[in-house]
């Protein structure tokens, strides 16, 4: 009967102390919760303990989603038959954008540079701080287009199939969304950052003040594109969780999404001088029919990583999957989706 009641008194309040870091430091166990696991400082790398580093690698049913997340109608659970997954890249995390639990999880607090897929945060403050994208207007500078990697017109350094921007060409910020999200284009997410923000360096400040006010702490932005900066790679990180977290605040704005299913566009300046070809760089959109979009990374110190949106058969509930420095993501991608939805069911 005590044990009853504790569960009913305590479970309601278990998001606020696991998100607010309440028990940052004790090992506890959630009372009442399904597919309950033991956590260690919720949801670290650190200072786990030997025998219990089973457990800490697999947090699959824990909420840490900020309390002011609508409560869910349903909750994933597993199903008969669970079997485990082991995905070969340097961390991966899957979770359940409703509910805020924890699918699948390998490495999911380990700091590491995610280059591009930085730009899903670019792409929240475009959102928040634009009025209206498909109105406003953004001069290209000279600052944006001097940035190395994949630019607008150029899939990658020393490759162009269409036409750069230009210093001073003016663009809809819709279309720079359009080039930042499909084509991964470094200039377009700076000339995004710089308009919003002043600078690159303002920009960056304002990525990791909301970062913080998600409660994001393993995350530390450098800037828009995600391109680290030389002699301070090691101060531009995230983890396989914070940008997991991140796409899942982003599912709330739908211009983000509605632009990432596009396949390929063509975007023009506002005087019509100069067109620009743009191709989405996620090849599973044909592949998988319960895809909602999603983000590539590369840098050579980030590795290959990739962020999915995808639904399950029914279209009602959403999941948000993340591998980062993983050789094979395209393919470890498909199949931590699948898993997924073969081992859980919504009740």
């Amino acid at each position: 009967m005590f044990n009853a009641l504790l569960a009913y008194f305590f479970i309601p309040f278990v998001p606020f102390f696991l998100y607010g870091g309440f028990f940052a430091d004790a090992e506890i166990q959630l009372p009442g919760a399904r597919n309950t696991m033991i956590i260690n400082r919720v949801l670290g790398e650190e200072n786990k303990k030997p025998e219990d580093k089973n457990k800490t690698e697999n947090f699959r049913s824990c909420n840490l989603f900020p309390t002011d997340f609508p409560a869910s109608e349903y909750m994933p659970v597993r199903k008969k038959g669970y079997y485990d997954l082991k995905v070969w890249a340097g961390s991966s995390v899957a979770i359940d954008v409703d509910s805020g639990t924890i699918l699948h999880y390998e490495n999911g607090r380990k700091k590491t540079q995610i280059a591009s897929l930085t730009k899903i945060m670019t792409a929240i403050l475009a959102v928040e701080k634009i009025k209206d994208l498909k109105s406003e207007e953004i001069v290209v500078t000279r600052e944006a287009l001097l940035v190395p990697g994949t630019v607008v017109g150029c899939p990658r350094s020393g490759y162009c199939v269409s036409n750069r921007m230009y210093a001073g060409e003016k663009l809809k910020a819709v279309d720079l969304m359009k080039a930042m999200l499909l084509n991964s284009a470094n200039d377009a997410a700076t000339a995004i950052g710089v308009h919003i923000a002043g600078s690159t360096e303002n920009f960056s400040k304002m990525m990791n003040d909301r970062a913080k006010e998600l409660g994001l702490k393993d995350t530390n932005f450098c800037t828009p594109s995600g391109l680290e900066i030389d002699g301070q790679e090691d101060q531009c990180y995230s983890t396989a969780y914070d940008i997991a977290r991140i796409a899942s605040l982003s599912l709330q704005y739908k211009d983000i999404w509605n632009i990432m299913k596009i396949p390929e566009e063509q975007i023009y300046s506002i005087d019509g001088k100069y067109m620009h070809q743009l191709k989405n760089t996620d090849i599973l959109l044909d592949d998988m029919p319960n895809c909602l979009g999603g983000k590539t990374g590369f840098t050579p110190l980030a590795g290959k990583s990739l962020l999915l949106g995808a639904t399950d058969s029914s279209g009602k509930h959403r999941i948000i999957a993340v591998v980062l420095n993983d050789e094979n993501r395209w393919e470890d991608m498909k199949t931590l989706i699948g898993w997924v939805f073969d081992n859980y069911e919504w009740r």
